[in-house]
């Protein structure tokens, strides 16, 4: 497990689930289970751990143990699952959003810029659609809005347009290829950090990782039990923004909803105030900590 990701702000993690050792628990992002293996030791023999993995990868993680349940699917099918698995209502649910680590190392996976290999990023290696297919088939349109939106690049409607005539002369299909392709629209002394953009745009848009996070959210309201605690972290702003807006106004965007007898329509009461972050000791030791965020609330 450790060869295959290092969990970020474990204590904080297991903190912020307040765990009960009968309780119910739900951990959406299993990976290499390094926040699982942490909830098993502080459940009792009663106790339940169910967890979500879409990646074929992570099975080879697997945790021998009574108390816990795998399930092989994306978590925004959280409640029919854990309806599934008698885990309705649950005590607490953590995610841990983003790439794993190992998932980054694999080369053939597509997720690194530091490789070269095939446009895939899927998460999910059944899906259908890969980073070949958006790079090669979307519009201009189309890519300017991922590029915008997801990657929040500036150049996005060139960068798109770039990709459009380069795609005319021979298909992009591998890394390599994308990077020469739009070699000329990339900020000197910025490559590392522009690439990083567009491979996040991409990755979102290949695995609708923004729509899977707010079936989720939504979800996560109807499966916990009252006083259960959703922990939920996120690397980048786009996913940060969402659960912060979800925590704080029960919605995505717009303002803060009331009944008619003036209270909040919302499911949560953040715990925390505003993100935690990771120390600096932790960060030195692992640099993915660095633009974490963590989010902590309870089911009012």
């Amino acid at each position: 497990m450790s060869e295959y990701h290092v969990p970020v702000m474990l204590q904080e993690c297991i903190d912020g689930l307040n765990i009960q050792k009968d309780g119910t628990y739900v951990d959406v992002t299993f990976g290499g289970g390094g926040h699982s293996r942490e909830i098993l030791k502080h459940l009792g023999d009663k106790g339940t751990l169910v967890a979500f993995d879409q990646d074929a990868d992570a099975q080879q993680n697997l945790i021998d143990d009574e108390r816990f349940v795998f399930v092989d699917q994306n978590f925004r099918y959280l409640k029919n699952f854990c309806r599934l698995h008698g885990a309705i209502p649950a005590d607490g649910i953590l995610a841990d959003l983003g790439v794993s680590s190992y998932q980054f190392d694999q080369a053939e996976r597509g997720f690194s810029i530091r490789f070269d290999a095939e446009l895939d990023m899927r998460m999910n290696q059944l899906g259908e659609l890969t980073a070949k297919d958006v790079v090669n088939n979307y519009t201009a349109a189309e890519l300017h809005r991922i590029f915008g939106i997801y990657g929040e690049i500036q150049n996005a409607k060139s960068l798109a347009e770039t990709i459009v005539t380069a795609r005319l002369n021979a298909p992009i299909v591998t890394i390599a290829d994308l990077k020469n392709a739009i070699s000329n629209r990339i900020p000197k002394g910025k490559e590392n950090k522009y690439l990083a953009q567009v491979f996040q745009a991409l990755r979102i848009e290949v695995n609708q990782e923004l729509e899977a996070l707010k079936d989720f959210l939504t979800q996560s309201a109807e499966v916990l039990a009252v006083g259960g605690r959703l922990v939920v972290m996120s690397y980048h702003s786009l996913e940060d923004r969402l659960v912060k807006n979800f925590i704080a106004k029960g919605k995505f965007s717009g303002e803060l909803e009331k009944d008619l007898y003036g209270n909040d329509n919302r499911p949560f009461d953040a715990i925390s105030r505003g993100a935690i972050t990771a120390s600096a000791d932790e960060i030195s030791n692992n640099n993915r900590a660095r633009s974490a965020k963590l989010r902590i609330a309870v089911k009012k």
